[in-house]
């Protein structure tokens, strides 16, 4: 079966993580055969070629320039035209409200992948309403229940984002080269908070929360993450300040957009993302999961569905003095670090494991071309 994967490409986030996989654990599934379109060139175009899939660049695209829009859907067409693509997948709606119509003229099993809780109220959420998929894949149940604001009717199911889980080789010796790094000693509690820099991720959350340690020895909080946009340097620069006036400035590290990701985690000690919006999955949970990380999140969105009683914790939303509490139950008491931590692995494998989800999502997709082939 050969799949479009469509996308814009100027950013790098879930979402592109997850297409990355598609393309570098792509063994999982030979039946299934990744084609990425994409519109911007970036770290995404540059991680899908290394892994050796193809990549079609469509032309960057401003919606406030239609003959952008006109070129990119012409140079769609002539590509199905091509390469008799069996399913065509939108990935959100920027790529929906682009291609859609193309895709439906061509008469292509169109799929929408939602990875993002819709409100259905921006001006991309309603502009893609016009064009209601054949299928609609959501990566949670909590992704699930918004989608109704998009497209409230029509088939669609549920499939975890499938995570590459890395055996990291000589994780002990990486954890003490990592932490010589950045300046950290053996001894040091280090909690981490990997994310894009989106105010709903909670990082303000996390240094309020952090604020109330201040007096509690042996920790240090390692923020990675790299300003993509005008608003999230400003962000960034809000958290800095923030970190500054509250103490902790010299015990928060902002590290910025880092490709070392998976030695990070097995740096570090506690994962803590506190989401004062709900998270539409969360693939960095179940990274720190495989890295034997305890993760502490809030009770809302995704993570609900990813963190249990057996390898982290749930504080309510919006209060940093629970997020202190339970950051400090963990920092004070290595054992039930690693008690959590130990669970981490099995749970981030039943819920992500490549093989098993890119089968489930070849299954889903085969059924999708049959039922377009039907009389």
């Amino acid at each position: 079966m050969k799949v479009l994967h469509l996308a814009a490409g100027n950013l790098f986030g879930g979402v592109e993580t997850f297409l990355c996989t598609l393309a570098e654990q792509r063994h999982a599934c030979p039946s299934m055969q990744p084609h990425f379109g994409i519109c911007f060139e970036g770290l995404l175009a540059q991680r899908l070629r290394a892994a050796g899939v193809p990549v079609y660049n469509l032309g960057a695209v401003r919606f406030s320039r239609p003959w952008q829009v006109l070129l990119a859907r012409q140079r769609l067409s002539q590509l199905i035209a091509q390469e008799n693509f069996d399913v065509i997948i939108s990935h959100s709606c920027w790529p929906h409200v682009l291609f859609a119509p193309v895709i439906r003229r061509a008469g292509r099993p169109l799929v929408f992948y939602c990875h993002d809780v819709a409100k259905g109220v921006h001006w991309l959420e309603r502009w893609a309403k016009l064009t209601p998929p054949d299928f609609s894949l959501v990566n949670s149940y909590c992704t699930l229940t918004a989608l109704r604001r998009l497209f409230p009717q029509g088939d669609r199911a549920v499939i975890y984002c499938p995570v590459y889980l890395p055996d990291l080789y000589k994780p002990k010796l990486l954890r003490s080269q990592i932490r010589s790094q950045l300046q950290v000693s053996p001894e040091t509690t280090v909690i981490i908070q990997v994310s894009r820099l989106e105010r709903w991720k909670g990082h303000s959350l996390l240094l309020s929360a952090l604020a109330q340690l201040q007096d509690s020895p042996n920790w240090v909080c390692w923020l990675v993450g790299g300003d993509q946009r005008p608003q999230e340097t400003r962000y960034l620069q809000e958290l800095k300040q923030q970190a500054s006036a509250s103490g902790i400035a010299d015990r928060v590290q902002f590290l910025g957009q880092r490709s070392d990701v998976p030695q990070l985690l097995a740096a570090a000690d506690i994962h803590c993302q506190p989401n004062t919006g709900p998270e539409p999955f969360g693939i960095t949970f179940i990274e720190a999961l495989a890295a034997e990380l305890p993760v502490v999140t809030t009770a809302i969105g995704g993570g609900q569905e990813i963190v249990n009683a057996d390898c982290g914790l749930l504080v309510p939303p919006d209060d940093p003095i629970a997020l202190a509490a339970a950051l400090q139950s963990l920092v004070t008491n290595p054992q039930k670090r690693l008690q959590l931590g130990a669970q981490g692995p099995f749970r981030a494998k039943e819920l992500c494991d490549p093989a098993q989800q890119l089968q489930k999502l070849y299954k889903l997709l085969l059924k999708q071309q049959l039922a377009s082939c039907a009389p």
